[in-house]
């Protein structure tokens, strides 16, 4: 009867003991970052002239391994490496060139730099 129970416990134990290591081994997947992250962002413009350079801007974030500016939906899509790069980064490229993003809205001075036909109406 003593010994059933020092194997009852030893086995418990064990359980206990791998329940954790499985549950670390999730958590440690969980917080890896994502190489092919994907996104899509709303950005103002108006015309091709915007789109070459809300791209050339997303693109110039290190990390960012696609980026393709939509006319007619005003959707940034991207592709990037979350090791290198966030999302608010692009964000932050985007408006430096005077473009508006959903978070992040360009200065006076940066919009003000825009062509006459890339100046959009702001919100």
């Amino acid at each position: 009867m003593k010994t059933e129970k020092i194997n009852n416990r030893k086995i418990i134990k064990h359980l206990i003991l791998v329940l954790i290591m499985a549950f670390a081994g999730f958590s440690a997947q969980a917080q890896q970052a994502n190489k092919n992250a994907k996104y899509a962002i709303e950005v103002n413009g108006n015309c091709e002239q915007c789109q070459k350079r809300i791209q050339k801007a997303a693109l110039s974030v290190p990390g960012v391994k696609s980026a393709s500016w939509n006319l007619e939906t005003h959707q940034l899509s991207l592709i990037l490496n979350e090791e290198k790069c966030s999302l608010p980064d692009v964000e932050k490229a985007v408006a430096k060139v005077g473009h508006d993003t959903e978070k992040v809205k360009a200065t006076d001075s940066d919009y003000e730099k825009l062509h006459s036909c890339c100046k959009y109406d702001r919100k």
